[in-house]
């Protein structure tokens, strides 16, 4: 394992500017360096963080091509004209829908929403869509999540009558869709000052420029927030600056007051009673929302999403919920299937990158295969199956690693492709795998060094465990919502001992329950180490080690406690 400290030793400037925070606001010294460390350096910029305003949020016609979708969309409105919101099948792309829907419907009802089959029709716009919209009088699409490369599709319904707006927020080729507005922070020519919205928060803007557009009081949209913090973090896109506030405001709704829909889930996924946190939603929220069109059709999760009683929620619920029984039960197998070829093949071990195709493999599950490949691996890896006569694939990264440029670099023979820096998706004709494979090694050659493929644990400050109070666990939930690049801080404390009651626990006996002291106290602090059984006798043996690990208040039959999570062991060499 590498352990490495997330940043260098603060510059003089920045440790008076650390002990002007401690000072003035009267928390941890350690905690001020994680502030100064995520550049909040004045007193100003710290209230900001730690208290999140819906007043901060930017005006959302500073995005390119608002104020067009907003007059197309109004005269829609005026002219009561048919509109369809369309989406990707995904959690940001449901939510995205799911959220317009219910705003636009309280002023019209010739409304319509649709989300592309996976498997007939695959990722974004699609003739078979537009097609619908036809067939069904639509004059205006609002597409979310997807679109910002549909050029062709775009001219497709033009041709027809049809006008489209998009609100995506993936990159753009240089050549945009001829669409009524492109609504993409990402765009070029784009000067908004946040450019990593989810596609929901995308969605959300657009809702509230027609609210601000038509003196609609904020307060009429803000219960819409539960759907964008969702998206915010089942997408894993920075929780920072906009996104902050937006999942800041958004998780308070969801632990309040959540739409019927999210009500259902959240009750399926025993989170009833629990203070609903992002590592709920990326772990137990989004993968059910998800399921719906990993395995059957994504508009299952906006029906859930839309669900005016709960009772027709907990129906729809219990039925996504089969859905995700059946995900893992294919993704644990295609998984086995795929670390079993890569074992029997010795000169895939040999490189840095995976690329593996099987052609019966389910399409729905090859991204979470992808990305426990390049967990398992320490490699970017790309896992291709075939859908409609072409093979079509899910890649996932590991950091410092761009693998949405690594596709793009191979776009002469690649048909689409589209994603972010650590996923994406593309699809390809069959005789240009080979071709594809070699290239996708030969870039991973060039720009993965050997310490990248190699565990790391990145260290933000140390600690003893004298400083480890109520006090210091509450400055530090005030650091939350945790999310890219605003990770839960990792600690560490070195030259710890067994207290003399550490066990192991759990099924098969693989976790650690920890109870250890240092030398600054005397009770002992507790520990849980997931799968880490293996150092048993180490930690047993009486010798002092170090651990690093993230904190957290845990409360049971209404007690609470400070439990460390711990990330690993280690024989003393963090010192």
């Amino acid at each position: 394992m590498i352990y490495k400290w997330n940043y260098e030793d603060l510059t003089t400037q920045q440790k008076e500017q650390r002990d002007e925070l401690a000072k003035k606001l009267g928390i941890s010294p350690v905690l001020c360096k994680l502030l100064v460390q995520r550049n909040i350096s004045s007193i100003e910029d710290a209230r900001k963080f730690f208290r999140p305003n819906l007043k901060d949020l930017h005006d959302p016609f500073l995005l390119p091509d608002m104020d067009k979708a907003i007059k197309r969309i109004e005269k829609a409105l005026g002219q009561k004209q048919r509109i369809l919101i369309y989406g990707d099948y995904d959690v940001d792309g449901t939510t995205a829908v799911a959220l317009v829907y219910k705003f636009l419907r309280k002023f019209t009802t010739n409304l319509d929403y649709y989300i592309p089959d996976r498997y007939d029709e695959g990722y974004g716009i699609s003739e078979q869509g537009i097609d619908y919209a036809e067939e069904t009088g639509v004059k205006l699409i609002i597409a979310l999540d997807c679109g910002i490369k549909a050029v062709e599709k775009v001219a497709y319904a033009k041709s027809k009558g049809i006008d489209f707006i998009i609100g995506d927020h993936h990159m753009p080729d240089e050549v945009l869709p001829d669409a009524v507005a492109v609504i993409d922070a990402k765009r070029i020519d784009s000067t908004y000052p946040y450019e990593h919205l989810s596609g929901c928060g995308v969605g959300f803007k657009l809702v509230q420029a027609l609210a601000q557009n038509n003196k609609i009081d904020f307060s009429e949209i803000q219960d819409l927030l539960d759907l964008v913090a969702v998206s915010v973090a089942s997408d894993i896109v920075p929780i920072t600056g906009e996104n902050r506030i937006l999942t800041y405001y958004g998780l308070k709704q969801l632990n309040s007051n959540p739409s019927l829909g999210l009500k259902g889930i959240i009750d399926i996924c025993g989170l009833t009673y629990k203070n609903i946190t992002v590592n709920d939603i990326i772990f137990k929220i989004g993968p059910r929302i998800n399921a719906s069109g990993r395995m059957m059709k994504g508009k299952e999760a906006v029906d859930l999403l839309l669900a005016n009683s709960i009772e027709d929620a907990r129906e729809k619920s219990a039925n996504i919920d089969h859905y995700n029984d059946d995900r893992r039960e294919l993704d644990k197998r295609i998984t086995d299937e795929a670390i079993l070829f890569i074992d029997q093949n010795m000169d895939m071990k040999s490189k840095k990158s995976i690329v593996i195709y099987n052609e019966t493999w389910h399409k729905g599950v090859i991204g979470i295969v992808a990305s426990r490949l390049t967990e398992k691996h320490l490699r970017p890896a790309v896992v291709l199956t075939k859908s409609q006569g072409m093979i079509t694939g899910s890649a996932r990264s590991v950091m410092g690693f761009d693998v949405y440029k690594a596709i793009e670099a191979c776009k002469d023979i690649i048909e689409n492709f589209g994603g972010h820096t650590y996923a994406a998706g593309l699809s390809l004709k069959e005789e240009n795998l080979d071709e594809f494979k070699r290239r996708f090694e030969a870039l991973s050659l060039e720009m993965i060094a050997p310490e990248m493929m190699r565990p790391q644990i990145n260290i933000d400050a140390q600690l003893t465990f004298r400083e480890i109070n109520n006090k210091f666990i509450e400055e530090l939930d005030s650091f939350a919502p945790f999310g890219p690049e605003n990770l839960n801080p990792i600690f560490v404390t070195c030259d710890v001992q067994d207290y003399g009651t550490s066990k192991v626990v759990g099924k098969d006996n693989v976790h650690l329950k920890l109870e250890m002291v240092d030398k600054t106290v005397i009770a002992p602090v507790n520990g849980i180490a997931f799968r880490q059984s293996d150092s048993y006798e180490r930690v047993r043996n009486g010798e002092p080690f170090d651990i690093c690990y993230t904190l957290e208040e845990n409360v049971h039959n209404g007690k609470s406690n400070i439990q460390l999570y711990v990330k690993d062991i280690d024989s003393g060499q963090l010192n």
